[in-house]
């Protein structure tokens, strides 16, 4: 179904929308990406299993010329770099490289994504699996693709012929109540899957090819296109709690609205829900 824009995206001088830029930059990280796919990576440590590697900082750093060479007083909230307040009401929301300890083990699953924000609201956003040459898009109003073709997510109603999907994340505690929740579960589900990557994690679930996803700690990068894309694509993103969530909420649970109202009655009460 076409779809009326409900904000018109911004554009360049020479014509090209916001949308437009961010699929050349999502583009030019794969490059960088697929380039060093086969190079010895210099790996940093940012916490106990928090890392990143030279090929995160190259990526970021060439997506980062291309958006502030398009749109020089839109600001930046990246992860490899500090935040920049622009003169416009736009900002642009990065990850060069989410999936990094996929990609640091020759697991090839990961993405680069690229979302715009007016405010705090996500108003366009592209996820680039460079290994598959897949690209996701949705812009506020304008539906959700992949390569160009229309996406939805599941049409799978009943919890319990669910693919369920879910990441770790950096929290401990937060995870071992996830991996908790789900053994409650089971076997009440169709089966489970670890991501590795949630910008990749929401938008499987934004097409269909998981029927839910969840996350309990989530950086505003990690989520950002995400959100337009489920959006666009008639899924419901809700938190922990089961309230709207938004660019700056940690957790996240993304289906289909009648999968998520499921998934939050199966889980009503358990820890992973409840903790702070």
């Amino acid at each position: 179904m076409t779809k009326t824009p409900n904000r018109p995206l911004p554009t360049t001088a020479d014509g090209r929308t916001a949308l437009d830029v961010a699929l050349q930059a999502t583009r030019t990280a794969g490059e960088i990406i697929r380039g060093g796919w086969n190079s010895d990576r210099q790996i940093t440590f940012k916490g106990r299993a928090d890392i990143v590697t030279d090929i995160d900082l190259a990526a970021e750093k060439a997506v980062l010329e291309i958006l502030t060479s398009a749109f020089p007083d839109f600001g930046i909230l990246a992860e490899e770099s500090p935040p920049v307040t622009g003169a416009s009401p736009y900002r642009w929301v990065v990850d060069p490289l989410d999936g990094t300890r996929n990609y640091a083990h020759s697991i090839p699953h990961f993405c680069t994504i690229v979302a715009l924000a007016q405010g705090d609201d996500i108003i366009a956003g592209v996820i680039y699996d460079p290994v598959r040459e897949e690209t996701f898009t949705a812009a506020d109003g304008q539906g959700a693709f992949l390569n160009g073709s229309p996406i939805t997510v599941s049409e799978t109603t009943e919890l319990s012929r669910c693919l369920l999907s879910c990441d770790l994340g950096y929290v401990d505690e937060k995870a071992g109540l996830a991996l908790d929740m789900l053994r409650s579960l089971w076997p009440g589900m169709y089966s489970v899957r670890l991501m590795g990557s949630a910008g990749l994690g929401v938008a499987y679930a934004a097409s269909g090819r998981v029927d839910l996803f969840f996350h309990h700690s989530l950086a505003p990068w990690d989520i950002a296109a995400g959100l337009i894309l489920a959006q666009e694509a008639g899924g419901r993103v809700v938190d922990r709690q089961g309230a709207p969530a938004g660019l700056f909420t940690p957790s996240v649970i993304c289906s289909s609205p009648a999968l998520v109202q499921g998934f939050l009655a199966a889980t009503n009460g358990l820890p992973w829900r409840t903790a702070p």
